[in-house]
C-alpha cells in the first residue's frame, strides 16, 4: 500500500527533489497520522487534541477536477470530527492556486503565512477551518 501511495505522491509532486517514499508513509502512520488512499489519490492527516492538521493530499493529474480531492477532504473531516477535532489547518504553497481554490471551496480561510517555508523558497499560506 505505501509503495502505491509513494508513486502517487511522486506523480503529484514532480518538483520535489526527494519525494516521499514508502518508508516515509509508514513512518507517518507509525507516528499517529491517518491515511486514506485509493488507486489515484491519498490524504494524510493527524489529530492532536482539538486540532487536525492535513499533512499532504494528492490526486493524480489525470483525475483532478473530478471531485476526488473534495471527497477525500470530506472523509478526512468526518474522521477528524469523530476523533475530537474542532479545527483543521494546513499549509499550502502560495503559488499552488488549484489547491488554494480547493481549500477555499471546502471552507478554509487564510489565517497567516510561513515565510520561505518550501524548498523552492515560496511562502506557505496557513489555512484553517472550524468543524
Amino acid at each position: 500500500m505505501y509503495n502505491q501511495i509513494a508513486e502517487i505522491y511522486a506523480a503529484c509532486f514532480p518538483e520535489k527533489k526527494r519525494p516521499w517514499n514508502a518508508n516515509d508513509f509508514q513512518e507517518l502512520k507509525n507516528s499517529g497520522c491517518e491515511i486514506i488512499a485509493s488507486q489515484n489519490s491519498f490524504v494524510v492527516w493527524r489529530v492532536t487534541g482539538p486540532e487536525a492538521e492535513i499533512i499532504s493530499i494528492g490526486v493524480l493529474p489525470d483525475v483532478r477536477r473530478t471531485g476526488t480531492a473534495s471527497a477525500l477532504m470530506q472523509l478526512m473531516e468526518n474522521d477528524a470530527k469523530k476523533n475530537g477535532a474542532k479545527t483543521i489547518f494546513l499549509e499550502v504553497d502560495e503559488a499552488n492556486f488549484p489547491a488554494i481554490s480547493l481549500y477555499s471551496k471546502c471552507g478554509f480561510s487564510n489565517i497567516g503565512t510561513r515565510p520561505h517555508y518550501y524548498e523552492n523558497g515560496n511562502n506557505a499560506i496557513i489555512m484553517s477551518k472550524d468543524i
